[in-house]
């Protein structure tokens, strides 16, 4: 099982970011920046991140999970305070090897789910060494 996640961080900022948001729709191209079109400001710390103290971040390694929106050097927002059930989609550790799956139980046994084909289910047994890190809630996508 390959490993899938690169670097963890804490989120332990408490320093605000506000940014712009604006109160035109965009369909394409960008809005004038005159002080008329400005909404409010928005703090994406305040919008992503629900449970600051339980937040941490980890970047994506592997192509397991794309048909989740999850691609190989994206960033995902975990959080521990989550209830790391009905087909979630955590971070884990199986027998020392962090891995991004989707979590699923099926006729009474535990999986780890890919979101590609290409990759099989992980049954976690009764004799495997399992800790759930946390739910990722959001998952920062460059284009």
């Amino acid at each position: 099982m390959p490993v899938e996640v690169q670097a963890i961080s804490k989120n332990g900022s408490t320093k605000k970011l506000r940014l712009v948001l604006y109160a035109a729709a965009i369909p394409a191209g960008f809005p004038s920046p005159a002080e008329d079109y400005i909404d409010k400001r928005l703090d994406l710390n305040e919008h992503l991140i629900k449970h600051p103290a339980a937040t941490f971040f980890v970047r994506v390694a592997g192509h397991s999970m794309i048909n989740a929106g999850i691609h190989d050097g994206d960033t995902l927002i975990v959080d521990r305070a989550l209830e790391p059930a009905g087909k979630k989609i955590v971070i884990a550790v199986l027998n020392g090897e962090m891995t991004v799956k989707r979590l699923r139980k099926l006729r009474g046994r535990l999986y780890l789910m890919p979101e590609n084909e290409s990759f099989p289910p992980i049954e976690v047994t009764e004799g495997s060494d399992f800790q759930i890190w946390g739910v990722v809630s959001s998952v920062i996508h460059p284009v």
